[in-house]
């Protein structure tokens, strides 16, 4: 069989554009495997009427001065029976924050007035609805331990998950 003869700039110019095309397609499927907020400073939580977030973990870049948490309420039952809020505290103040909370009330969204404890909370939302905070990473420190959790009347117990700081 013969092979055609092709110039050598035109081969040049479709081996490069070959090139790119397969160097773009390696960048997409590495993108596709990374965690969802590896890159961005932002992430969305759902809450679901089985007392469960969507997600056991959150990772915030250092890179990152604010992170955002926006969070959804997936379920169907009514927000005073299966309201949810996402808190964050440093893993040894969640039994007291949440306790605290309780105590606050749902007028205070389950979560005491001024607590420095938390680092960070969203107010209660029911079906289909709802809220986003932004905190400061600054507030964050390597070596300690963050958990999220639910503080609406007896969530915080099974509805929570880690935070970490990463690189």
């Amino acid at each position: 069989m013969r092979i055609p003869y092709l110039p050598a700039r035109p081969f040049q110019q479709t081996l490069a554009r070959l090139c790119k095309a397969l160097a773009m397609a390696g960048t997409l499927a590495l993108a596709a495997h990374l965690p969802a907020n590896a890159a961005t400073c932002d992430i969305e939580i759902s809450g679901n009427d089985a007392m469960q977030f969507d997600k056991a973990a959150i990772e915030v870049s250092k890179s990152c001065k604010q992170f955002t948490v926006k969070l959804r309420h997936a379920g169907k039952l009514p927000k005073t029976a299966m309201g949810h809020n996402w808190v964050l505290s440093k893993t040894a103040d969640v039994q007291a924050v949440a306790n605290d909370g309780l105590a606050a009330g749902v007028a205070a969204q389950y979560v005491k007035a001024g607590d420095a404890r938390v680092i960070a909370h969203t107010k209660v939302v029911g079906p289909g609805e709802t809220d986003s905070v932004s905190f400061a990473t600054a507030k964050l420190k390597d070596a300690e331990s963050y958990t999220f959790f639910c503080s609406f009347p007896g969530h915080a117990s099974i509805m929570k998950g880690t935070l970490k700081l990463v690189k």
